[in-house]
């Protein structure tokens, strides 16, 4: 059976600086979809190559009435795939599509009820309550002080808060969608129902993303790139690299080889504990480096925590390399590094 592609049903968002933006994305991988976190200023080639099902238009600090103040790429409007402007994402939109946004004397930080006022593919069946005259309401999360005034050409007026009468549009023929508040918010109680309305049902994708599918991936991308070659991993024990040793070791066996630096520094038998999980009980092939004196001893004297850091890292790098000197016939130089680490180190 030829492998699945799992990146094949995939959502773009672009990034205006919202303190939430990476929680739209967690949101969406946790629907089952794949999707990627990009700067709102992206290459319309760029966009263009990505190929996305549809396009979140995320939130930011700034005002769209400002000069100078971020613009989603005309790209995004030219590929005729649908778009969800969150909060600055929906005031940008209706901006550039001839709506007009302004300042608001009243600033809307925290919870808040909108009342649905009219129908939507984005928001049909999904509500928190329902009045006595009929009106559905939502319980959102609200973060902003612009606001859009007037419409641009298409749209409809899909929800609404006294001191913010456009508090999400519609237009259901160009699947165009803006909300003032945060669905991705726990605080927003049918958020996650919005946005899996969204990527799922408007944008048409399939919830391709899962954990067992990501793993089958993996396995795939590293027999295609490996082949009959040998791999080297640093082994700490943490759970980085020991999500990567597992994965390495199903997918390309005794081409594997990991080197376990023992600092000296871990808890009380961990060190063999790492061993007996990895050389014991799942067989993968495991150097074990005792190195707690040369740590401890490079350590001595020294009581500044961020240059123990510094003497750790250089010293298990030092270590590390000694050992795979030894070793021939290594042709790839494996690594772990988790999402937080990629988005501190990006930022």
């Amino acid at each position: 059976m030829a492998h699945q592609d799992i990146h094949a049903h995939r959502i773009l968002i672009l990034d205006f600086g919202s303190q939430y933006t990476q929680l739209i994305a967690r949101r969406v991988r946790e629907i089952g979809v794949y999707c990627e976190l990009h700067p709102w200023d992206m290459s319309e080639d760029d966009i263009r190559a990505f190929a996305p099902r549809g396009i979140i238009l995320a939130g930011g600090p700034e005002s769209v009435h400002e000069a100078g103040s971020p613009r989603a790429p005309q790209a995004v409007f030219d590929l005729g795939v649908p778009l969800f402007g969150i909060c600055y994402g929906m005031q940008a939109m209706s901006e550039q599509l001839g709506g007009k946004v302004q300042g608001s004397d009243v600033r809307e930080f925290g919870y808040a009820r909108v009342d649905l006022v009219g129908k939507s593919k984005l928001f049909d069946g999904i509500e928190d309550h329902m009045d006595d005259d009929g009106v559905f309401g939502l319980d959102v999360w609200m973060s902003h002080g612009d606001k859009v005034t007037t419409l641009p050409e298409g749209f409809h007026i899909l929800a609404s808060t006294p001191s913010c009468p456009i508090a999400a549009m519609g237009d259901d023929d160009r699947r165009y969608y803006g909300v003032q508040f945060h669905p991705e918010v726990t605080h927003t109680r049918q958020g996650g129902r919005i946005l899996s309305r969204f990527i799922l049902d408007i944008c048409g994708c399939e919830a391709l993303w899962t954990p067992s599918n990501i793993v089958e991936d993996a396995i795939a991308q590293v027999r295609a790139q490996v082949g009959d070659a040998n791999v080297l991993l640093g082994l700490s024990g943490g759970v980085d690299s020991s999500v990567v040793a597992a994965l390495l070791h199903k997918a390309i066996g005794d081409q594997l080889t990991c080197v376990f630096v023992d600092n000296g520094l871990l808890r009380l038998h961990e060190g063999d504990q790492v061993m007996a999980m990895f050389a014991e009980n799942m067989g993968v092939k495991v150097i074990r480096a005792d190195a707690e004196a040369q740590f401890l001893g490079n350590l001595e004297g020294e009581a500044d925590p961020e240059k123990k850091r510094k003497i750790i890292g250089r010293t298990f790098i030092d270590v590390f390399d000694a050992e795979a000197s030894k070793l021939d016939n290594i042709q790839f130089l494996a690594q772990g590094t988790i999402y937080p680490d990629v988005i501190e180190s990006a930022g």
